[in-house]
């Protein structure tokens, strides 16, 4: 977790390409028990304060907790997975978390900021091109959608390597012929 709150320094990783869609889905199929929801909440809460500090923003803002719930949707629905599941099935699990929180931020982001008109047609811009001057989103989708992936498949392959290896013998069934002779089941009588 401290690895991870390092990389969402500003400039450690590029726009938007973050580990955070990878962690929460992976706390929903991996963690149990209120570790999956704790662990990863209290992380990303708590780097998102740090940052808000160094941007001078409201320490706790309507955005960040927006952030944090659907961080909790990303964790729910990496719930509905199973670790038992190919590592190429949980990557895109992934992906679909990143997906999410790409489209309801940037909703968020087009009801709240004026500069976009409350049209289809701003919601669209919000989503592909963004403001004027600014860089395009379409560009954060990219790498929001390619770091969920990445980093889901990173996860999903170490805890695959670290689970213990099961053995790949069948459980041999004792046949009738192969039940040794205790002889008989009743004791003799007297």
């Amino acid at each position: 977790m401290v690895v991870f709150a390092m990389t969402r320094w500003p400039g450690v990783m590029p726009s938007n390409f973050s580990a955070a869609y990878g962690l929460a889905f992976c706390a929903g199929v991996y963690f149990s028990g209120s570790t999956r929801w704790i662990l990863p909440l209290l992380t990303l809460g708590l780097t998102d304060v740090l940052l808000n500090l160094k941007y001078g923003a409201s320490v706790i803002n309507v955005y960040s907790l927006i952030s944090l719930a659907t961080f909790s949707a990303i964790i729910w629905f990496g719930t509905k997975f199973s670790r038992r599941w190919p590592w190429i099935i949980l990557a895109l699990g992934g992906v679909a978390g990143a997906l999410v929180f790409y489209i309801v931020t940037n909703t968020i982001s087009w009801l709240a900021d004026p500069a976009y008109a409350k049209t289809f047609g701003g919601w669209f811009q919000a989503l592909t091109v963004g403001r004027p001057g600014f860089p395009a989103t379409w560009e954060f989708f990219r790498n929001t959608l390619m770091s969920g992936g990445l980093f889901t498949g990173l996860f999903s392959v170490a805890m695959k390597f670290s689970d213990p290896v099961e053995s790949e013998e069948p459980v041999k069934e004792e046949s009738e012929s192969e039940v040794p002779d205790v002889g008989p089941t009743t004791e003799p009588a007297k």
